[in-house]
C-alpha cells in the first residue's frame, strides 16, 4: 500500500490537476479570513471550504490514471487496493489544506467572541477547528468516492452529483459536516467552544462505508 500511495502521490503532483482545487481553497481563505475576525467564525469558514475541495481532489485522484496504467496496477495489487490508494491520496492532500487553513486562522484571527468581549482559549479552539475541518474533509471524501468512478462512470452525472451533494451536506442541518461548522459559528456568539467529536465520528463512519463500497465496486467493474 505504501508503494501505491507513493505512486499515486507522484502521479497527482506530476499531473498538476491538484492546482484548481488548491487555488479554489486558497481563494476561499483569502476572501473569508480577515485579520481581527473572531477565531471560531474563522475556523468554521475554513472548515466549510474543505468539503468541496475534498470532493474535487477525490475526483482528480480516482480519474487521474490512464486506463492502461490503472489496469496494470490493478493486475499487480488488486483493483480495490489501487482505488483505496487513490482515495487516500486525495484525503492526504485535503489534510494538508486543512492544516494550512487552521494555521491561517490562528495567525490572523482574534481569539475572542463576536463582540470581542469574551476571550476564547486558542488551543481548545484550534482543536475544535481542526476536528471540524476533518469532519468536512471526510464528508467531502465520502461524496467524492460515491459520485465518481466506479459508482458513476459518466462525468456528465458525476460532476453535477458531486457538486450538488457537497452543497446540500454543507447547508442542511441534518448533515454532520453542517453540525461541525454550525457549532463553531454558534459558539462564537458567546465565546464558547463546541468540540465536534460526534460529527467527526459520524463523518468517519460515513466515509469508511462510502470508500469501502467504492473499492468493492471497483473490484467488480475492473
Amino acid at each position: 500500500m505504501i508503494a501505491l500511495l507513493r505512486y499515486q502521490a507522484a502521479l497527482l503532483i506530476g499531473s498538476h490537476r491538484w492546482l484548481p482545487p488548491v487555488i479554489l481553497y486558497a481563494a476561499w481563505l483569502a476572501l473569508g479570513i480577515r485579520s481581527g475576525d473572531p477565531i471560531l467564525d474563522g475556523f468554521g469558514y475554513a472548515a466549510g471550504g474543505l468539503l468541496p475541495a475534498a470532493v474535487w481532489l477525490t475526483r482528480v485522484c480516482v480519474t487521474n490514471e490512464p486506463p492502461a496504467a490503472r489496469n496494470c496496477a490493478a493486475a499487480a495489487a488488486g483493483p480495490g487496493r489501487v482505488h483505496l490508494a487513490c482515495v487516500l491520496t486525495a484525503a492526504g492532500t485535503a489534510l494538508l489544506l486543512a492544516l494550512v487553513g487552521t494555521a491561517v486562522v490562528v495567525l490572523l484571527s482574534d481569539p475572542r467572541s463576536n463582540d470581542h468581549q469574551v476571550a476564547v482559549p486558542v488551543l481548545p479552539a484550534t482543536l475544535a477547528g481542526l476536528l471540524a475541518a476533518l469532519a468536512c474533509l471526510l464528508m467531502g471524501t465520502a461524496i467524492g468516492a460515491l459520485s465518481n468512478w466506479p459508482v458513476l462512470r459518466s462525468a456528465g452525472w458525476s460532476i453535477p452529483a458531486g457538486l450538488l451533494a457537497a452543497l446540500l451536506l454543507l447547508v442542511l442541518g441534518a448533515s454532520p459536516a453542517n453540525a461541525a461548522v454550525s457549532g463553531l459559528v454558534t459558539g462564537s456568539a458567546h465565546g464558547t467552544i463546541s468540540t465536534p467529536w460526534l460529527p467527526l465520528a459520524a463523518t468517519a463512519l460515513i466515509a469508511a462505508a462510502a470508500v469501502a463500497a467504492a473499492c468493492a465496486l471497483s473490484s467488480r467493474r475492473g
